[in-house]
């Protein structure tokens, strides 16, 4: 039987944890996660990573599997991924991927040139200048360094702008540059699923989830993590704004309404991401299991 990994894809807040536990159950098997910030043990709440009732249902891969104090890229998650899905074949047909890191998914699906090491002193001083002058001028950069990742780019995000301006900074090649003229030829199947809701809906859900994360506790999983607030790990949607109000910048209701504006606005980038990919199964959920055993039969 051919093996299969079933990609469970889609904007944040949709319900994709959920589904996923769904569908590895229905199969007996494990998730690979394609979250790039959930992989770092030190972040939870404003992850939303899975609840620990949830890692106990089914195996997971990538989570909290590394530190913040770790620079992690689309490379490695690749060879990371590959290596699990490897372990998983050994005793099972089909391997779940479940995440939202766009980059992630396309690069363990098609690969991706090695991209040389970057100095830290470059890409520190990128994080502190980001911070220090916001997104426009990250953009205004971006369009006098790299105009190739300007055109082409998503240049309303900040994690991917500041990481193609290092990759400039350091090598003298836009980060296009390194990416695969040819898509790798893996020796499985790959399915892909997507997950929508309607926008006024999904919107609600992000506000809903920040509210709930600012319950829990962010507040203060956020205050320690302040101290490393120059990490590229931390250069993410619900620290961010948080350091700002440490930094006495903005106030706490502030900074709350950021995280739920940013994080809609991350949504439509990724739902934008995605919706390129024409591979793409595109679902409302509730999804049904027996739908997903048609779309995997093709």
């Amino acid at each position: 039987m051919t093996k299969t990994c079933i990609i469970i894809a889609g904007p944040t807040a949709v319900g994709k944890t959920a589904f996923a536990i769904d569908v590895a159950k229905h199969f007996s098997t494990q998730i690979i996660s394609a979250d790039s910030r959930q992989c770092y043990r030190e972040m939870n709440i404003g992850v939303a990573r899975p609840s620990a009732e949830e890692l106990e249902m089914v195996p997971h891969y990538f989570i909290a599997s590394h530190s913040i104090h770790q620079n992690l890229n689309a490379v490695d998650f690749e060879n990371y991924a590959l290596e699990c899905l490897e372990e998983i074949f050994k005793s099972n047909d089909v391997a779940v991927m479940v995440g939202g890191t766009g980059l992630y998914i396309q690069a363990f699906c098609e690969g991706l040139h090695q991209i040389p090491e970057v100095d830290e002193k470059i890409r520190n001083q990128i994080i502190v200048d980001y911070q220090e002058k916001g997104i426009a001028w990250l953009q205004s950069s971006i369009q006098k360094e790299d105009s190739l990742f300007a055109a082409k780019g998503e240049i309303q995000n900040p994690q991917r702008m500041m990481r193609a301006l290092e990759i400039v900074r350091a090598t003298g090649k836009s980060i296009f540059h390194f990416r695969s003229p040819q898509k790798k030829q893996r020796n499985f199947s790959i399915v892909k699923i997507g997950l929508e809701l309607p926008r006024a809906i999904l919107y609600e859900r992000i506000n809903q989830r920040v509210n709930i994360m600012m319950e829990q506790g962010l507040l203060e999983e956020a205050k320690k993590m302040y101290p490393y607030k120059t990490l590229n790990a931390l250069q993410t949607v619900g620290y961010r704004e948080l350091f700002q109000y440490f930094d006495g910048d903005i106030d706490l209701n502030r900074a709350t309404e950021l995280i739920k504006q940013h994080s809609r606005h991350y949504a439509k980038r990724q739902l934008t991401w995605f919706k390129k990919d024409e591979q793409f199964n595109w679902v409302q959920p509730p999804f049904s299991l027996e739908k997903l055993e048609t779309i995997k039969k093709g």
